[in-house]
């Protein structure tokens, strides 16, 4: 039987899927990349609220645990994310104290560790000290606030590992793309960098080269930023073959509007937070931020009319999403709470030193982030 036998409608016909047989989409899949940043950037805020060490390394490993069963493994540069990002937090850890022994350290201290010869620096150079004397307060200070710092970096390494920002790129409203590819593109040169480099020095360990000090290098260094020059090259070709920026003609009114809804909004957002942030403004903080939300998210709404754009394969946001979303935000706000009404076990003091103590309830919060390691399925042939 020929094909012109089959009638018109066989070739439109969709093909019944086997038994078996894996959907386009898989469960993994189906967790919204914008759940993935929201759950990470919540526990950021969280680490953000203390500087006890034990929950700090409470919710690393909380992150931690969450990214090496979730995390993709389908070779993309943002996988290997959460690795990086720990080793910039452990050196940002240790800048931080290095610089509280060098450079002194304002809190006061009685128990002295080594003293250190110190540079006279003239008058203008008040509050700032060069050696001298180091105090166990002052270093423990500085590694409590290393460490936080420490802990927001690890959260965003987990978000880069969990869902890479080019996935999150595709549920933006079209009035950001713009930005959002911009954000996107600086947000993915270091995961790049990162596997140029793995990929060079690997490639000269089989030539049998050196890979490892300054030799290696610098002859490894020059190949790498090669290759990013050429993907910036090869970036903005496809970005203006794909017409990156194109735009259509809006009605003056609607252009009106935009601007009006997009800057009033942000204008009662900057009020209702500065009425959260101070006592006075307890009564207008609320309504103003909610407001300004509301309005911002109008003018956005409005502003993607003029950059049309189709999205294939979008994202879903389902239960799922919401449950990971969720357990982030429960995760701040807990210790939000916990750091107003109980400052001193999620802040323990340095002067006098004491050690600090793990509080029951905040602790118990910080592990409702391991929620998504148990409602979100594992599958590793999900792309980043």
């Amino acid at each position: 039987m020929s094909r012109d036998d089959c009638g018109p409608d066989v070739a439109g016909r969709a093909v019944p899927r086997a038994p078996g047989e894996p959907q386009h989409r898989t469960l993994r899949s189906a967790v919204h990349p914008g759940a993935w940043w929201l759950w990470a950037l919540s526990l950021g805020t969280a680490a953000t609220r203390t500087t006890n060490p034990l929950l700090l390394a409470l919710l690393i490993s909380a992150s931690a645990y969450v990214v090496a069963t979730h995390r993709s493994t389908t070779g993309a540069p943002t996988a290997h994310a959460y690795t990086a990002f720990a080793k910039l937090a452990l050196a940002v850890l240790l800048v931080r104290v290095v610089f509280a022994v060098a450079l002194g350290s304002p809190i006061p201290g009685t128990h002295t560790l080594v003293t250190l010869p110190e540079v006279p620096l003239p008058h203008w150079a008040q509050g700032i000290r060069l050696g001298g004397r180091v105090t166990a307060e002052a270093l423990v200070f500085a590694a409590y606030d290393g460490l936080r710092l420490a802990a927001l970096l690890v959260c965003v390494g987990a978000a880069n590992a969990l869902a890479g920002p080019t996935r999150l790129l595709k549920s933006l409203p079209g009035a950001l793309y713009e930005t959002g590819v911009a954000v996107v593109v600086a947000l993915t040169f270091a995961p790049h960098l990162i596997a140029d480099v793995r990929r060079l020095r690997a490639a000269r360990r089989l030539r049998g080269r050196p890979d490892r000090g300054l030799r290696g290098l610098l002859q490894v260094g020059l190949p790498v930023l090669e290759g990013a020059l050429e993907r910036s090259v090869a970036l903005a070709a496809a970005m203006e073959a794909r017409g990156y920026g194109r735009t259509v003609e809006v009605p003056a009114r609607i252009r009106r509007t935009t601007a009006a809804l997009t800057l009033g909004g942000l204008l009662g957002v900057c009020a209702g937070t500065y009425g959260l942030l101070t006592a006075e403004g307890g009564a207008y903080g609320v309504p103003s931020l909610l407001a300004g939300v509301g309005a911002a998210l109008a003018g956005l709404r409005l502003g993607g009319r003029r950059s049309p754009r189709t999205r294939y394969r979008p994202d879903p946001w389902d239960v799922r999403a919401w449950l990971v979303t969720g357990s982030g935000a429960a995760v701040a706000a807990l210790l939000s709470l916990a750091s107003a009404r109980d400052p001193e076990a999620l802040h323990p003091g340095v002067v006098p030193l004491v050690a600090p103590t793990l509080p029951l309830w905040p602790a118990a919060a910080i592990l409702l982030a391991l929620l998504p390691a148990f409602v979100v399925p594992k599958d590793p042939r999900e792309p980043s």
